[in-house]
């Protein structure tokens, strides 16, 4: 349902009807409708994950490219599952609600295939430092792929925005790499 009317489209009146069960019913399966979008959120990011681990796998080994490829997936992805990766980041929880631990985990993980090259290609560098600079490389290229997906003026067709991203995740290695020397 979110997959095709995004999060605006979820009524549990409707996927009550559509899993053949009681409105009141859906609750038995879970707390609450932000726990139901968390869990396909869950979903989506398991996805995403395999996504990534094979771009992990595939093509040159060297930590720089694997940072483009990783980037290049998730801007795939997200091209591909839009709604659903739009809703990973549109959902709010009540201000005095907290994100589970299992949900918090699970975007945690995500980080390591940033992560992981990142070590490689600064051994020196502490794990909190590495952590600044996978989150910093990531809100980059994330606000690409939101802004370059858009369905108005600032949208940027998916071969350019692929484009684009490769030439900035290298150049923000290659400075950083510099500045390191």
């Amino acid at each position: 349902m979110i997959a095709e009317r995004g999060l605006a489209g979820l009524k549990t009146r409707d996927l009550a009807r559509e899993i053949g069960c009681a409105n009141g019913a859906v609750y038995n399966l879970v707390t609450d409708v932000d726990e139901l979008i968390l869990r396909v959120g869950s979903r989506t990011l398991l996805r995403l994950d395999e996504a990534l681990s094979a771009a992990e796998q595939a093509g040159e080994r060297s930590p720089q490219e694997t940072l483009v490829r990783i980037a290049l997936t998730y801007c795939d992805f997200a091209a591909e599952n839009l709604e659903l990766w739009r809703a990973l980041f549109e959902h709010r929880m009540e201000v005095d609600k907290a994100l589970p631990d299992w949900s918090v985990n699970d975007q945690m993980q995500l980080f390591r295939h940033i992560y992981q090259p990142l070590t490689a290609l600064f051994p020196k560098r502490s794990p909190e430092e590495l952590g600044i600079t996978a989150r910093s490389l990531f809100s980059a290229v994330h606000g690409m792929v939101a802004l370059g997906l858009e369905q108005k003026l600032v949208a940027v067709p998916l071969p350019a925005l692929r484009k684009e991203i490769a030439a900035l995740v290298r150049a923000m290695i290659d400075g950083l790499v510099a500045r390191a020397a």
